[in-house]
């Protein structure tokens, strides 16, 4: 896991940090679903993007997604925003009474350590 971990991020995202929108970047509690146009272009996607789309058939939070792909959350965060401004997907920001609720951040994180890791094992609880 050397440089080359390292450049295969910025290859993803041509460099990028912050997707086509001008806003801030997507909190991870975000929730993403594909749209009808962005399954009617699913073909046309390429790799990460494609899995991106496949993927949010069912809502998910951005945190969700990127655990899920195995992909650097700031990655799926970056194409995230670029797949909803070109129509492929719908994001729904969570309103901030509700992201300050721990509660919800516990189910976040609960969610994420149930996501196997890439050996296939649970990560620690503690």
């Amino acid at each position: 896991m050397g440089r080359a971990s390292a450049i295969r991020p910025f290859l993803l995202t041509a460099g990028r940090v912050a997707g086509s929108g001008t806003g801030p970047p997507l909190p991870v509690e975000t929730q993403i679903v594909t749209t009808p146009d962005g399954l009617s272009a699913l073909r046309s996607l390429t790799f990460e993007r494609r899995d991106i789309v496949a993927a949010c058939r069912r809502p998910q939070s951005v945190a969700e997604l990127a655990a899920r792909l195995h992909l650097h959350l700031n990655v799926v965060r970056v194409l995230a925003e670029d797949l909803r401004a070109a129509g492929h997907l719908a994001v729904h920001v969570p309103n901030a009474g509700t992201v300050q609720d721990i509660s919800v951040l516990r189910r976040v994180i609960d969610g994420l350590r149930a996501v196997p890791d890439s050996r296939g094992s649970l990560r620690d609880s503690s």
